[in-house]
């Protein structure tokens, strides 16, 4: 049993137990050890087996009951007895955005809404005007939240589809008769939202491989069995289909389900302006094919140079003067944006600074909550001073490293940050971000967030957009204006590497860079294992066309320095 789903066990009878009404702090204590499964190393299965639950912080009898019963089942009665006191359609209406267990139990009991579509009717109708918190502001945004639903069903985020793909890909793998095996489509492009999962494999003896794939433990039905293609649901909920071709087809096959559709229509159609044939088993020329053993020759053939898979959205790369060379994980030198737990992180300063060093980072910025963010445990001036004191104490030890003293500062609605100025100018820099009164349309957005780039304390733009991906939009901004105001005041914009936000969308990143703007990957770190998600950043930087000398992360501390000063 994998651990995600000892988690999402635990993260629904949180949900049940406040639908039932029960004291919010039970509801809590299942959330809480859900987190701590999310950051275990080893399987909740093997702890469950050696008696060992315990060792989990917040697990006691109870739970460890109830984990145990169903690690070795596959069920739990006391989950199964939640689940029977409600219908499975009203678990439909937490897709919506805005509407949490306490809205919904409010819409069951008092409208017996229990389902999406009854919630539709009524918001319609203006029948939900008349509940307690409850109006026709209220209403506008479910009916906005519905449509936002439905268009992001079936879509999933990039580190949880990768996670599956890469599972299987190791899983298939260990067949001997596999002689090259990629993850291809949305996942290889790195796109921000995966609707599947594509792999492609090369094998002499693809029946073998194709019952490996459909026979993995987490397919929760098959919905394609074939001799070269099959297609599986897993019980994640993603899609993936696995196609089987010779060795010869492999590079052919690579381009074309790597794709995207539309890059692939300029391929065959610049191959057919050459007097050739492109399609996934060959580039003919009549009936002989023109062999080539890597994408790479494919695209010279074309008489194109290798164009990387993050470019090819036809969004530019054909007609490109010259592609750029795209920044890679080793260009990568410094962290920004992270969190400790001065504020809502899990890690010290020093545990933080130490998983830096060691994953090869020169420097890093420590930018906890400002006052503001009281949810977060934000800073008051007093708490910041202590933190600066303790940087500079952990810098005297450290040896080629350092650690930047900065702040995530909330930006006010009136466009202010969180501190007066006397507090302002003893960071090294200041990440200004939007947190809260997120309704905006685009003139007070823009407006807000050019004046908090206007502040002369701000260095870096973070999140730009608010946005959390399948959740909430993100409020809309006049890019142009935000762009204008960033060159004018030196404030670089954040690509944030978090996969719930990957904000500034990689199609305004290409933008930024155009306009000549300085961009920066934060990996909005929470704990030493959230450094790694500068992986993911790093994938929308190159979707975004981005280059080395583009990132404030490729500059050494002496260089960042200097273009902090101008």
């Amino acid at each position: 049993m994998e651990n995600s789903e000892v988690v999402a066990l635990l993260e629904e009878i949180a949900i049940l137990l406040e639908l039932s009404g029960e004291n919010p702090f039970k509801a809590r204590a299942y959330e809480n050890v859900a987190r701590r499964i999310e950051q275990l190393e080893g399987r909740v299965e093997d702890l469950a087996k050696e008696g060992r639950l315990r060792e989990i912080q917040g697990v006691g009898d109870a739970l460890e009951e109830k984990i145990s019963e169903y690690v070795k089942t596959g069920r739990l009665k006391y989950h199964d007895d939640l689940r029977k006191k409600f219908p499975d359609s009203l678990f439909d209406l937490f897709r919506i955005p805005g509407l949490g267990p306490k809205r919904i139990k409010q819409l069951y009991e008092e409208m017996k809404i229990s389902s999406i579509a009854e919630l539709e009717a009524a918001a319609r109708e203006g029948r939900l005007e008349v509940l307690p918190g409850f109006g026709k502001k209220m209403e506008e945004k479910i009916l906005q939240g519905i449509q936002f639903s439905q268009q992001q069903e079936g879509r999933h985020l990039y580190h949880e589809a990768l996670a599956e793909a890469q599972r299987l890909k190791n899983l298939l793998s260990k067949d001997k008769a596999v002689t090259r095996i990629e993850i291809a489509g949305s996942l290889r492009r790195h796109k921000e939202i995966i609707k599947d999962i594509d792999i492609l494999a090369a094998s002499k003896t693809p029946k073998t491989l194709m019952d490996r794939f459909v026979n993995d433990p987490q397919v929760a039905r098959v919905t394609g069995h074939g001799e070269t293609k099959s297609s599986v649901e897993l019980k994640s909920g993603i899609a993936a289909d696995l196609r089987v071709v010779s060795e010869a087809e492999f590079p052919y096959a690579l381009v074309y389900f790597t794709g995207s559709k539309e890059h692939n229509v300029v391929l065959r159609q610049r191959a057919k302006d050459l007097g050739l044939k492109l399609n996934e088993y060959g580039l003919l020329k009549g009936e002989k094919n023109v062999p080539c053993k890597t994408e790479a020759e494919i695209y010279k053939k074309l008489g194109l140079p290798y164009i990387p898979p993050e470019l090819r959205e036809d969004m530019g790369e054909f007609s490109a003067k010259k592609l750029p060379a795209l920044v890679t994980m080793e260009d990568v030198i410094a962290l920004f944006h992270c969190h400790s737990k001065y504020s809502d992180g899990r890690n010290r300063i020093a545990e933080m600074a130490a998983a830096a060093q060691e994953a090869g980072y020169q420097y890093m910025a420590m930018t906890d909550h400002s006052q503001s963010a009281t949810i977060a445990n934000g800073l008051k001036a007093d708490r910041a001073e202590k933190q600066q004191a303790e940087i500079d104490a952990l810098n005297k030890k450290l040896k080629n490293f350092h650690v930047l003293k900065g702040i995530e500062s909330d930006i006010r609605k009136d466009g202010k940050l969180d501190y007066p100025i006397s507090v302002l100018k003893t960071f090294d820099l200041v990440i200004a971000s939007v947190h809260s009164g997120l309704d905006m349309n685009e003139a007070d957005a823009t407006q807000r967030v050019v004046k908090a780039i206007e502040d002369p304390h701000t260095t870096i733009l973070g999140h730009p957009t608010g946005r959390l991906l399948l959740e909430r939009k993100g409020f809309p901004l006049n890019y142009e204006k935000v762009f204008d105001a960033c060159l004018a005041n030196r404030v670089a914009i954040e690509i944030n590497a978090n996969c719930h936000r990957l904000d500034l969308d990689w199609r305004h990143v290409h933008r930024a860079k155009d306009r000549g703007v300085m961009l920066v990957i934060g990996p909005d770190a929470h704990s030493v294992d959230g450094i790694a998600d500068m992986e993911y950043g790093v994938g929308i930087a190159r979707k975004g066309w981005i280059e080395p000398e583009n990132l404030l992360n490729c500059m050494t501390l002496a260089q960042f320095q200097k273009w902090q000063k101008g």
